[in-house]
């Protein structure tokens, strides 16, 4: 039974974020983002894990680094606004956008997320790569007056991502530089169209969600855990692995899906190169979706006598399903419009 605390910290985490992206001024989204600083940090401190103390201070150093340059940002610019000096509003709309940033993780201002989802438990980095990028990439939406630094920050995170996630055999750490890589996707439609982020979103945080409720469930951590688990289940197996080629976008499955509509926004866009430089350090990325994937598909393993797996729900069937089949059912449904 969910402790009472945790309840009343869920729920202020999650207005505290429809605060800050529906504020009309600078100064009430700041508030926003600084109750949802004060409401993860107690959720992260678990007695099961001892290096959640850990993360859980390093997590506060850093947003409140982020907050700090915000709300300083947010009195240049505003001030600026006030003497109609704009020339200057580049200048400090460069600060806003490296803070809120740095509150998500993108590169290079991404030290601190493999660190700290390393040493937290799979509900709170599900949180953490997911829920807690919304604000801040909504606010990122408000002030892009210049793109050229956004590109920037784009082939950062698309090219570190990829190189950084080569040599990693812990998972929490994958899926940060997994998440990182999807940001630049991410950033990149969002300087387009807010819409299509949302499907994006969403679609990223099926994908997730697949993985992580079956991380969490068998207390997986490492890759060489994945292959004692699966070795049993053979359906379970082929239908987990297919997530991680879902998430590295793979046309037959509907990890592809954004990215196709994103790829389609920036030619339209003529944004040629940025489309380009992002597909070819996709495919870095992907090659440690495959490596994890490869020994479970290919090389021959010893069966397990031992029945981990018990039999799957209906609803994490069904999710699975989607996050396979969705592609298809896209394709279907366009159809009709």
């Amino acid at each position: 039974m969910m402790n009472f605390y945790k309840f009343l910290f869920i729920n202020l985490m999650f207005s505290s974020t429809l605060i800050s992206i529906s504020s009309t001024s600078w100064f009430n989204a700041w508030i926003g983002l600084e109750m949802n600083l004060l409401s993860i940090m107690p959720l992260m401190k678990s007695s099961n894990n001892k290096f959640s103390a850990e993360a859980t201070i390093k997590y506060f150093i850093i947003q409140a680094m982020a907050s700090s340059i915000l709300l300083f940002s947010i009195l240049i610019y505003t001030n600026l606004k006030i003497f109609n000096m704009n020339s200057m509003l580049p200048l400090s709309s460069i600060l806003i956008n490296s803070s809120l940033l740095m509150k998500m993780g993108a590169a290079p201002f991404h030290f601190w997320l493999p660190e700290v989802l390393s040493g937290l438990n799979w509900q709170i980095n599900f949180i953490i790569l997911t829920w807690q990028k919304i604000a801040p990439m909504i606010l990122l939406s408000y002030t892009i007056l210049l793109p050229s630094f956004l590109s920037i920050i784009i082939i950062l995170s698309s090219l570190i991502s990829g190189i950084f996630g080569l040599n990693q055999i812990c998972l929490r750490k994958i899926l940060a530089f997994s998440s990182i890589n999807h940001m630049s996707w991410m950033i990149s439609i969002i300087m387009n169209s807010l819409n299509t982020w949302i499907y994006y979103f969403i679609i990223y945080s099926i994908i997730n969600f697949n993985m992580i409720i079956i991380f969490n469930k068998y207390q997986i951590f490492f890759m060489n855990q994945l292959n004692k688990l699966f070795t049993n289940n053979k359906t379970m197996k082929f239908i987990f692995m297919l997530n991680f080629l879902s998430l590295g976008g793979l046309p037959p499955f509907l990890g592809f899906f954004p990215k196709w509509m994103t790829i389609n926004f920036l030619i339209n866009k003529n944004f040629f190169t940025l489309s380009f430089i992002l597909i070819i350090f996709t495919l870095i990325s992907l090659y440690f979706y495959l490596r994890i994937t490869f020994s479970s598909f290919t090389l021959n393993s010893t069966e397990s006598l031992i029945n981990t797996f018990n039999k799957i729900s209906f609803i994490h069937f069904f999710i699975n399903l989607i996050s396979l089949m969705g592609l298809l059912i896209c394709f279907i449904t366009s159809n009709f419009y």
